[in-house]
């Protein structure tokens, strides 16, 4: 029996564990594959559990379009405490006694904080500074200066609130840190706070509930049910359009060619989209994406092949 190993596996990040854990625990099981190349988009630290998108083969030139996808949360914050890492990792800077906080009080400030808001990324986080990363910086004691950076915040529903402890589910854009969210709030309501659990539970149009515990990773399950669970190139971006192309076509852009416009008959998709990416697919595999400008005034789209599958 042949086996697609060139995709995605949905994988729920126990709590301790590293994404380069994760990775190395797949690459190692997936080793004796012919695709050996594995990657993950979207990283979880390691107190946080839940999703991690493990992209396997030619997944891997599937980074960029699924970390691009909206995320959901649910989030533990502990008001009354401040650490440098914004997580319970980190070295407590300051305990504040916390006040009898009405729930109404508490639900109307957290709400202020849904829809397009100004973040400042946390000190300690992979985004770099001329070239290095914030957090080695931080290790060193060097306090840099991160720009704030638009997010979108997309709703915020309180689960319960047991103080010093509220809970929340939180839809989110890329790029955004519930770390600093955490923290942004606890200085809303007054005594400050901290992320105290994190537990991703969705990925554009993936869910927990489609995840295989990392725990359960090993030789023994790949050949069981591991090489069932990878989810196909195309299957992989169920948020894009797509397009059935020729086998002559789809072999002339795997050596590099640019199709043009009445090739592909866009036409019958602009209903579709405006500005975007759209799968090429042929004999139901992923060809190619290719990234799609709207033209203006009348005039032709504008294609340019973003990413070939071989």
């Amino acid at each position: 029996m042949i086996y697609q190993t060139d995709g995605i596996l949905l994988i729920d990040k126990a709590v301790g564990e590293t994404s380069h854990s994760i990775v190395k625990k797949v690459r190692a099981v997936f080793g004796g594959l012919k695709n050996k190349k594995v990657g993950h988009a979207g990283t979880l630290d390691p107190f946080a559990t839940g999703l991690l998108v493990i992209l396997l083969g030619q997944g891997t030139k599937l980074s960029s379009y699924i970390m691009s996808q909206n995320k959901q949360y649910l989030a533990t914050m502990t008001l009354g405490i401040e650490t440098d890492t914004l997580d319970p990792t980190g070295k407590v800077l300051r305990t504040t006694i916390v006040p009898n906080l009405k729930k109404d009080e508490i639900r109307k400030n957290i709400q202020d904080f849904v829809g397009d808001i100004e973040q400042t990324p946390p000190a300690y986080s992979a985004v770099k500074l001329k070239g290095t990363p914030a957090y080695k910086m931080a290790r060193k004691g060097i306090e840099a200066e991160l720009k704030k950076r638009m997010i979108t915040i997309s709703f915020i529903r309180i689960i319960s609130i047991n103080l010093p402890d509220i809970t929340m589910e939180i839809g989110c854009s890329k790029g955004t840190y519930i770390r600093s969210l955490a923290a942004d709030i606890g200085r809303r309501l007054g005594p400050g706070g901290y992320l105290k659990s994190l537990r991703r539970l969705s990925c554009g149009d993936f869910g927990i509930e489609q995840a295989v515990s990392s725990k359960e990773i090993s030789e023994t399950w790949m050949f069981s049910t591991g090489l069932n669970r990878i989810i196909s190139l195309k299957e992989a971006l169920p948020f894009m359009d797509e397009i059935e192309i020729g086998e002559l076509l789809a072999e002339k852009i795997k050596h590099g060619y640019q199709p043009v416009n009445d090739e592909l008959f866009l036409g019958a998709c602009k209903k579709h989209f405006k500005d975007g990416h759209i799968k090429l697919i042929r004999n139901d595999k992923l060809v190619a994406v290719i990234e799609v400008t709207e033209g203006k005034g009348g005039k032709h789209d504008k294609l340019k092949i973003a990413r070939v599958f071989l």
